[in-house]
């Protein structure tokens, strides 16, 4: 199964990759993974996404389309593949789609998974942790024993500032502008199904599965 995955930051789509990994047994390929793995293995496209990098430029899309396609012709993607934060917009899905179509092959389904704009401000802006141990909290759904202080070394708990509210309103409408063009690329061409995040973690991927299943089947 050829798939991609998509969802605002909090939807927990990063828990949900591995499980469809874990079950499917098939290679989970985000971006960044992809450079860094370009760049360490010295591929000509490697050296020119490293030159735009160094420079704090963004990688022009034919080069990262470029890595793509060396990812998706590598053995482990024979039996299909999961790309998560690729494309980010219009013209990289058009480019997939192109290059996919060379490749003889397809995109099987996007998996959109979605939850309301206030639950993932909740989620995103209740997370607090230690200075000192390093250990996470959530106000809601993992709070400490006592209110503000850490569990394990009694430390004062900190918000990080991309967790704090006007920065997680800014990112999510960002992230939102971004994503609504290519969820409706992709409902016009009939594959996005979307998914509801805002249930328990087992049953948002029990939803996954039955959808994955009627592709295999």
């Amino acid at each position: 199964m050829n798939l991609i995955l998509m969802g605002l930051p909090g939807a927990g789509k990063g828990t949900q990759a591995d499980k469809i990994v874990e079950k499917y047994s098939i290679p989970h390929i985000s971006t960044g993974d992809m450079f860094r793995a370009a760049i360490k293995g010295g591929t000509e496209l490697g050296k020119q996404a490293k030159a735009f990098m160094d420079a704090g430029n963004l990688v022009p899309d034919e080069v990262t389309i470029g890595i793509v396609r060396e990812r998706l012709s590598n053995e482990d993607c024979k039996k299909g593949f999961l790309l998560d934060g690729f494309p980010r917009t219009v013209a990289q899905a058009e480019a997939l789609e192109a290059m996919l179509t060379s490749l003889e092959r397809k995109i099987d389904s996007v998996i959109y998974v979605e939850v309301p704009k206030d639950e993932l401000f909740e989620r995103l802006t209740g997370r607090w942790v230690s200075p000192t141990s390093g250990a996470s909290y959530h106000v809601k759904f993992n709070p400490p024993k006592v209110e503000g202080i850490c569990d394990k070394d009694g430390s004062q708990l900190i918000q990080r500032d991309d967790d704090k509210p006007e920065t997680v309103a800014n990112r999510l409408e960002v992230n939102l502008q971004q994503a609504q063009p290519l969820i409706d690329f992709y409902s016009e061409k009939g594959y996005l199904s979307k998914i509801n995040g805002n249930q328990d973690i087992s049953k948002v991927f029990e939803d996954i599965d039955q959808l994955l299943k009627g592709i295999n089947e």
